[in-house]
C-alpha cells in the first residue's frame, strides 16, 4: 500500500535511508551519510513524501520537491520486489514530468531509472559529495 508519510514515520524512513545510502554508495565514506542523517531528518516535513507499507512496515518511500525525485529508497529485504516501481510508477500518475539526479556509479540505481524511461540530460559533480552525477528526466507520454 502506498500512503502519505506521518510524522511517526521518521525513524522507519530514516532507517531505511540510511541503510539503502550505506549499500548503494559504498563508494562514499560512511560518516558522509552519518554526518548527513540529522539535517536530512529535519527536511522530511518540507518534502512530499509518499510511503509503500507491508503488513504495518514501512519498506520504502519517495520524496518529492515539486517535480524533483529527492530521492527514493527500499528497504534491503524489499529490493527487487517491485516497490520502488510501485513508488515510482505513483509520482508519474501524479506529474507530466520528473527530474532526479543519482550517482554515475550507482549502477542499479541508473539502470532501474533508464529502464523506467528516464534520460540522462547532463552530467555533473555532486558538490557535497564530489562525485559525478547525472541529472535524469522522464517526461510523460502523450495519448
Amino acid at each position: 500500500m502506498i500512503r502519505t508519510y506521518r510524522n511517526t514515520d521518521q525513524k522507519a524512513v530514516m532507517n531505511i535511508w540510511l541503510q539503502a545510502n550505506l549499500k548503494a554508495h559504498s563508494f562514499i565514506a560512511a560518516d558522509y551519510w552519518q554526518t548527513h542523517y540529522e539535517e536530512v531528518a529535519g527536511m522530511l516535513s518540507s518534502a512530499e513524501l509518499l510511503v509503500a507499507e507491508n503488513d504495518g512496515r514501512i519498506c520504502g518511500f519517495i520524496g518529492m520537491y515539486n517535480e524533483m525525485i529527492a530521492g527514493l529508497f527500499v528497504d534491503e529485504y524489499y529490493r527487487g520486489k517491485g516497490i520502488g516501481k510501485m513508488l515510482l510508477d505513483t509520482v508519474k500518475q501524479m506529474n507530466s514530468q520528473l527530474y532526479l539526479q543519482v550517482y554515475k556509479k550507482n549502477k542499479r540505481a541508473l539502470n532501474f531509472y533508464q529502464r523506467e524511461s528516464f534520460s540522462i540530460e547532463k552530467e555533473q559533480q555532486d558538490a557535497a559529495s564530489g562525485e559525478i552525477e547525472y541529472v535524469m528526466k522522464w517526461v510523460k507520454k502523450k495519448l
